[in-house]
């Protein structure tokens, strides 16, 4: 892009909420954190490493807040997700056997796929430490990796300002600690800033941040550009904030991306849809139903879930490259 267009900044936000459990076998939320690595986290690795061999030069700015970096950096977890990818391999081959011939067969081969390839990428490419992955592409000047607060706390809410600098503090001696380096910026918890915390950031060495929209465009003076150039707090701090017609894209099911009919359907799963002896072995200890993370079914429409059609892996494929498109210029 030319510079009397402007340039395109991508930021990628990634958080989930701690949790670890030792107390249990197995745990809800734990598996919330399996299915992000291997639907988000590892798949976005995988990207990186197959732009790099195919020497495409590309810039990626992306959060990872402590608490995501602390869980995929806990040796229980490590070991209960490795477990937690076991068991959908040994699931999803028998699931190609079983819907051969069927309209489920090519999604079930692509779990199967999948599954596979995060335990390669996983085990025995990183070696079960993802972050040495997302480091090493940061030291490549690929990607930037910036911080949040230390329990992506929600800073104008922080009664003390001793807490708001606590949040700062701790964030940045978390990053320093697992990318051998200080981060450069940082991403508001829920976008939320206080006027007079970008001061708590310039202390620990934070140059730019990113918040809501409407936080620059109703700040006075209105900034000349809105929302498409950075703003100086009076630290000296730059200021981001999102570009909410291509934030809606990419988030709302309502009018974005994750609406399409042709996407799969996160609500319909194969935990829910099989007979319960058969899936019984891939749930919990507790042996109630749930979410699995195989997903047989697409949208479809504003039907009710029974009414949903099979998912088609090459057409949503089409699709998802058709909307990436819209983000060349």
């Amino acid at each position: 892009m030319n510079n009397e267009q402007g340039y395109f900044c991508l930021v990628l936000h990634d958080h989930l909420p701690f949790v670890r459990h030792p107390e249990y076998p197995d745990f809800l939320e734990e598996d919330w954190f399996f299915e992000a690595m291997c639907e988000t986290y590892i798949p976005l690795l995988d990207v990186y490493e197959r732009l790099v061999q195919e020497g495409v030069d590309f810039r990626v700015t992306m959060s990872l807040t402590p608490p995501l970096c602390n869980m995929m950096a806990d040796e229980l977890l490590k070991n209960r997700f490795k477990n937690y990818v076991y068991k959908r391999i040994e699931l999803t081959e028998k699931e190609v056997i079983r819907t051969r011939n069927t309209h489920f067969y090519e999604a079930a081969a692509m779990y199967e796929r999948k599954f596979k390839r995060i335990r390669q990428l996983y085990e025995d490419y990183y070696h079960s430490k993802i972050l040495e992955g997302f480091k090493k592409f940061q030291e490549m000047g690929k990607i930037e990796i910036i911080t949040c607060g230390a329990t992506h706390g929600f800073l104008p809410l922080q009664l003390k300002k001793e807490g708001v600098n606590a949040q700062i503090k701790l964030a940045v001696n978390d990053y320093l600690e697992k990318f051998g380096r200080r981060p450069r910026g940082i991403w508001l918890g829920e976008c939320a800033y206080n006027p007079g915390d970008d001061y708590y950031l310039k202390a620990h060495g934070l140059r730019f941040f990113f918040m809501e929209t409407h936080g620059i465009i109703y700040g006075t003076p209105r900034p000349r550009y809105g929302v498409y150039a950075p703003i100086y707090c009076p630290s000296g701090v730059a200021a981001f904030a999102r570009d909410m017609e291509s934030a809606h894209q990419v988030w709302s099911a309502e009018m974005g991306y994750p609406g399409d009919y042709r996407y799969r359907e996160f609500y319909r799963d194969l935990g829910y849809d099989m007979e319960y002896d058969y899936i019984k072995p891939y749930l919990h200890e507790d042996g109630v139903r749930r979410n699995i993370g195989i997903k047989y079914y697409k949208i479809t429409g504003r039907v009710s879930l029974s009414d949903k059609q099979p998912y088609n892996p090459w057409e949503a494929r089409e699709i998802a490259a058709m909307h990436a498109g819209n983000f060349m210029f």
